[in-house]
């Protein structure tokens, strides 16, 4: 046992350096994601616009990263990922520093949308240490537990990014809180740039711009079609129509990428029966880890006293809540390699996935006090901070060898897909019975039972779906085998 356990401390300690420079650029990332969480009903006043308006924002932002993450993630296969993540971050630093000098909506959710860029960080990260680890023994261990320490460090950039943001936005004016984190990306471009080391053996070749128009064509139509059922609610049948028109713009781009020599996305790893149902996951999971970020912050801040329902917090308060959620992300995450080396890979993914659906359902009869929801959020960030790590490293050690960074990138494009599905959902749902007689209302307390329902059941049925994958796959045993089968 000793002897086998050798090479896995030693290629560790061989990573440590290229995965301590990526663990700030992760953190960087968790400011992001954290920082903005306890001041988005203040963003909405900022901008003159109603509490459910802020799901635009998530929307867009995760509508943009749907685009772009398939682009990069293979650019980052054929050219070098660290130029990809140099690329990314610097675009993600432009539009950040847009946010805090202008009061227009338009141009708020403009930059705010490109900013969201920042979500390629983390699949190209598991793909640079996933090509680098090539050589090494234990390589699926040792990328799951990069992927754990990679999202701890996400996730405490969060926890940060939310305490500060939480802090300042009770104290300082909106502008100079927005400054923050565009300044902290700034330097996380330069971190990048003289950090990190590029991942050997690029795969070369041409992108296949045929298949980036196609695919690119399908998402805007489907998440504009999206946004029109924003608009103009669920009965106007022209959105309906352009929505149906992005999903079966799908067809045309399947059958270009299997006649491709050298395919933007290999299709063919959808039919994998250790990739298929990892990539479905990843979209069921986007609605509750994405989709409902928004939704749970403005109700935590709607007063009781007022409409009946939320928490009435203040920002700092808000920013609590959202701390002790990442503290359990976090937790989850370091805990899931140990869980999975205990148990299977596989079952460890699917108790997660379980365990998030139960969180979520339980906020339908304890949501009235503070104390309530910070257990159900514990619950929550316990399962989604394994499946965080879990997923991208899934697909990293049962893809083929040259599409590693396509497969990592299609966990957080599908899970983007799912998240911004969910994201206009939830915003009908909340704008569904208000009166918008007060400023400030967060939507109607039916809309929180349905945001609450929804990210509750697509757990559980991904729970369902991951009980079909074989029962050794995303183990450094069976990591041969699915890449064969997933080619």
């Amino acid at each position: 046992m000793t002897r086998s356990a050798m090479p896995a401390r030693v290629t560790i300690g061989a990573l440590a350096s290229v995965v301590g420079f990526l663990a700030f650029v992760e953190f960087t990332s968790g400011v992001i994601q954290g920082f903005y969480t306890p001041m988005l009903t203040d963003i909405a006043r900022h901008l003159g616009v109603h509490d459910a308006d802020v799901n635009w924002l998530e929307g867009t932002q995760l509508m943009l990263s749907a685009l772009v993450v398939p682009a990069f993630a293979k650019l980052g296969d054929m050219v070098g990922h660290k130029r990809m993540l140099v690329i990314s971050t610097g675009i993600t630093a432009a539009a950040s520093l847009v946010l805090p000098f202008t009061d227009s909506f338009g141009v708020f959710l403009a930059a705010w949308a490109i900013q969201g860029f920042y979500v390629v960080w983390l699949p190209l990260e598991i793909a640079l240490i996933w090509s680098r680890s090539r050589h090494m023994e234990g390589r699926a261990t040792i990328t799951a537990r990069a992927a754990g320490f990679l999202v701890a460090a996400l996730e405490i950039g969060a926890i940060a990014g939310a305490l500060v943001g939480g802090m300042l936005i009770d104290s300082l004016p909106l502008w100079i809180v927005l400054l923050v984190p565009a300044l902290l990306v700034v330097v996380c471009f330069f971190v990048i740039l003289f950090g990190v080391k590029e991942s050997p053996e690029p795969t070369g070749g041409r992108l296949d711009n045929v298949g980036l128009v196609l695919i690119s064509l399908a998402l805007i139509a489907f998440t504009g079609g999206l946004s029109l059922l924003r608009l103009n609610g669920p009965a106007d049948p022209i959105a309906w129509l352009v929505t149906a028109l992005g999903v079966l713009l799908v067809v045309p781009f399947a059958l270009w990428e299997l006649r491709h020599d050298d395919p933007l996305i290999d299709v063919r790893m959808f039919r994998s029966p250790a990739l298929g149902p990892v990539f479905l996951t990843a979209g069921l999971f986007g609605v509750s880890v994405l989709g409902a970020q928004a939704p749970l912050s403005t109700f935590a801040r709607t007063d009781p006293s007022v409409y009946g329902y939320g928490l009435g917090t203040s920002g700092f308060q808000t920013s609590l809540i959202i701390g002790v959620y990442l503290i359990a992300m976090i937790t989850g995450a370091l805990l899931f390699p140990l869980l999975a080396r205990l148990t299977a890979p596989r079952l460890t993914l699917i108790g997660a996935a379980t365990l998030v659906g139960i969180g979520f359902l339980m906020f339908l009869p304890f949501h009235d006090t503070y104390t309530q929801v910070i257990v159900n959020m514990v619950v929550v960030g316990l399962s989604s901070g394994a499946l965080v790590a879990a997923l991208p490293a899934a697909a990293a050690s049962a893809a083929p060898a040259t599409q590693t960074g396509v497969a990592t990138g299609l966990t957080n494009s599908v899970k983007t897909v799912g998240g911004a599905i969910a994201s206009c959902v939830f915003g009908i749902a909340l704008l569904q019975g208000t009166t918008g007689a007060v400023e400030g209302t967060a939507g109607s307390f039916s809309g929180y039972v349905t945001v609450w329902v929804v990210c509750g059941v697509t757990a559980l049925a991904a729970a369902v779906l991951l009980c079909f994958v074989p029962k050794t796959a995303f183990s450094d045993r069976a990591a041969h085998d699915a890449t064969v089968d997933a080619g």
